[in-house]
């Protein structure tokens, strides 16, 4: 059950912006009044945390109930709250910082902040992605995101065909960038990925990393007939090796980082900085961008 007289200051720990705190306190006293519901809560966050720390995991938490109103879109946040005494533990008995413990799951409060910038109002837009924090497969070092993951076929391929030895399903690491972290500077992801080594190697002694993958719009080579070379994204790229290339269309995932609602009209988009004109006018001009997959040896 969510304690309500400390919730306020759980979520304050978790970033969860203020406009959005009283609301939450005010729906999350449901779970106490209606005992179909705290049961509910319970069962979603005992599945969430089964098999914590597991590597590719996905639980299928219970359905919801109709009408639920507006707490159907803070449910999620709701179990992730219920399991904060299950990762923490997790996090101790993997001997996590503190200060790190709690920055990756302060993700929670940035993706509520996603979800206002794109709807108007507070609740999550992928829930599902946060589950990930709270199952100890992802943590927030500096300004990147690393995952624990395994390695896919085609990047496996790729990597084999440099000379390393590779297995699919070995594990890596999969790198993520998250919004509202300040730039994405050479320095900066620098020091992400130096935290990440030594952080896996005295927290998951037991597991292997020997490369770092990325799969993102960020490493579209198209890219390059838009921006600067000295821009941070081409030198963010230039950290990568090319593994494979999609041929599907992914024009939705730099609209929604960029302007933050994928499904705004290419017509509509602004153009105010670097970045936005270049999405914006590649769109325009009748072309598409591609999600890239890239890879580095990390170890």
């Amino acid at each position: 059950m969510l304690p309500v007289d400390d919730l306020p200051a759980t979520l304050l720990d978790l970033a969860v912006p203020h406009e959005d705190i009283n609301e939450l306190t005010a729906l999350a006293a449901r779970f106490a009044a209606e005992p179909e519901l705290g049961e509910l809560l319970e069962r979603s966050a005992h599945v969430l945390v089964q098999d914590i720390g597991t590597i590719g995991h996905h639980p299928q938490l219970p359905a919801l109930p109709e009408g639920l109103g507006d707490l159907e879109r803070w449910f999620p946040v709701c179990v992730a709250v219920a399991a904060l005494p299950d990762i923490r533990a997790y996090h101790r008995r993997r001997g996590i910082p503190e200060d790190i413990a709690r920055r990756t799951l302060a993700d929670l409060g940035r993706h509520i902040a996603v979800h206002r910038r794109r709807r108007g109002i507070g609740g999550l837009a992928v829930p599902g992605w946060t589950r990930l924090h709270f199952r100890g497969e992802i943590y927030q070092l500096g300004r990147l995101q690393f995952q624990r993951s395994r390695l896919g076929e085609r990047m496996c391929r790729a990597v084999r065909a440099a000379g390393l030895e590779a297995d699919p399903g070995d594990t890596c690491l999969d790198l993520h960038i998250p919004d509202f972290q300040g730039p994405l500077t050479p320095s900066a992801c620098a020091d992400a990925i130096a935290q990440a080594r030594e952080f896996f190697a005295r927290h998951y002694p037991e597991e292997r990393y020997r490369v770092g993958a990325c799969h993102s719009w960020l490493l579209d080579p198209q890219l390059r007939d838009h921006l600067p070379e000295h821009s941070n994204i081409l030198r963010f790229q230039g950290l990568f090796r090319t593994a494979y290339k999609d041929d599907e269309p992914a024009d939705q995932d730099p609209v929604g980082f960029v302007f933050g609602d994928p499904e705004l009209s290419v017509a509509r988009l602004p153009q105010r900085t670097r970045v936005e004109r270049a999405v914006a006018r590649h769109l325009l001009g009748g072309g598409h961008w591609y999600r890239g997959h890239g890879w580095f040896e990390f170890q």
